[in-house]
C-alpha cells in the first residue's frame, strides 16, 4: 500500500512539476479571510451528515446529544478514509456507539445503511442536476432518469421499513449461499437473522425527520463544494463557473468512491484538478486550489477525528460506560 501511494505521488511529480511550482507560489499568499469561510463550509458539511444521522435516530425514537452525534461522525470519518478497510472499521465503529448511545442493534444498523444510501443518492442526484444546467447533457431526460431512480430507492426503502419481512427469504438464501461456502451447515444463524429482521418491524422513522434527512444529505456535498470554490477564490482563481465546479467535485467525490488508498489520495486529487482545468482553471492555480481543499477537507477534518477517537476511547476504557448509558 506504502508503496502505491509513493508511485501514485512520484508520477503526480514527474508530469506535473511546472503547475506544481506555480502552485507553491500561490499558496504563500492566499486570502486568508476566504480560507476561513472555506473552513467554515466544511465544519458546516460534517455537522450536516451529523445531523442527518442525527434526525434519522431521532425519527426512530433514539435520542442523542448533538455533540456528542458530531464528535462520533468525526472520529468515524477518519476511520473510514485513513485505514485499509476503513469502511469496515468505520461502520463498526458506529454501529458500536450507536448502541452505547442506546439505540437498538436494529435502529443502529438500520441508521447506517439509510445515511449511506441517502448520501449516494444526494451525490448522484446534485450530479445530474449540475450537468444538465452546464448543458454537458442532451436533454433533461438524464434528469428524470436520475429522479426516477433516486424515487425508486426511496420507495424501495419505504416498502421495506414497513414490511422487512420481505427481505427474510432472501437474505436467508444468501447466508445459506455463505455457510456453504464456510462449510457450515445451511441454516446456520438463520434463527439470529430473522430475529434480526423482526426487529426493523420496530423501526418507523416519521416523515418529517426522514425529509429533514434527505435535506442535510444535499447540504451536507453543497456545503463540501462550497469549501472548494472558497480555496479557489482564496487563490484568485475566478475563472471557473460554479455550475463546473459542482461538476469537478463530484467528479472527484465519484472517484473517492474507489477505495484504492486511503483517503483517495492522489486519485481523488487527480479528478479534481483535471475537472477544474476542463472548467477553465490554469493548471498551477487548480493545484494551488486542490492542495488547499484537501489540507482543510482531508488535513484538518482527519485530525479533528483521531483527537475525538483517541478522546472517546480513552473515556470508555476509563469508565467501562455499559450500552446506553451515554443516551442520559
Amino acid at each position: 500500500m506504502a508503496a502505491a501511494i509513493v508511485a501514485v505521488l512520484a508520477v503526480e511529480l514527474v508530469y506535473g512539476w511546472r503547475p506544481l511550482l506555480g502552485a507553491f507560489h500561490q499558496l504563500r499568499t492566499p486570502h486568508w479571510n476566504w480560507v476561513a469561510g472555506a473552513l467554515v463550509a466544511e465544519i458546516a458539511s460534517m455537522g450536516s451528515y451529523a445531523r442527518m444521522q442525527w434526525a434519522l435516530l431521532r425519527g426512530a425514537g433514539t435520542k442523542i446529544r448533538m455533540r456528542r452525534h458530531v464528535a462520533l461522525t468525526y472520529a468515524a470519518h477518519s476511520l473510514s478514509v485513513t485505514l485499509p478497510g476503513g469502511p469496515l472499521f468505520s461502520t463498526t465503529f458506529n454501529f458500536q456507539q450507536m448502541r452505547r448511545f442506546g439505540a437498538s442493534s436494529a435502529v443502529a444498523s438500520w441508521c447506517i445503511a439509510l445515511s449511506g444510501v441517502m448520501s449516494a443518492g444526494a451525490l448522484v442526484v446534485i450530479g445530474a442536476v449540475f450537468g444538465i444546467l452546464s448543458r454537458s447533457t442532451g436533454s433533461w431526460r438524464t434528469l428524470l432518469l436520475y429522479s426516477a431512480g433516486a424515487l425508486a430507492v426511496a420507495l424501495g426503502v419505504r416498502v421495506v421499513a414497513r414490511r422487512p419481512q420481505l427481505l427474510i427469504t432472501p437474505a436467508q438464501l444468501l447466508l445459506s449461499m455463505v455457510n456453504r461456502l464456510r462449510h457450515r451447515p445451511g441454516d446456520t444463524g438463520h434463527t439470529r437473522l430473522t430475529s434480526f429482521l423482526d426487529q426493523l418491524r420496530s423501526v418507523r422513522v416519521k416523515p418529517a425527520d426522514l425529509s429533514i434527512a434527505v435535506v442535510l444529505a444535499v447540504a451536507n456535498w453543497l456545503l463540501d463544494a462550497l469549501c472548494l470554490w472558497m480555496c479557489c477564490i482564496a487563490l484568485d482563481a475566478d475563472g471557473i463557473h460554479p455550475v463546473q465546479l459542482v461538476i469537478a467535485y463530484c467528479a472527484g467525490m465519484a472517484a473517492a468512491s474507489v477505495p484504492i488508498v486511503p483517503g483517495g489520495l492522489g486519485v481523488v486529487d487527480g479528478a479534481l484538478i483535471l475537472g477544474l482545468v476542463a472548467g477553465g482553471l490554469t493548471g498551477s492555480t487548480a493545484v494551488a486550489a486542490v492542495v488547499l481543499y484537501r489540507l482543510i477537507s482531508f488535513g484538518f477534518v482527519i485530525g479533528t477525528g483521531w483527537l475525538v477517537w483517541l478522546v472517546m476511547r480513552g473515556r470508555t476504557a476509563r469508565a467501562g460506560t455499559p450500552p446506553g448509558a451515554l443516551a442520559r
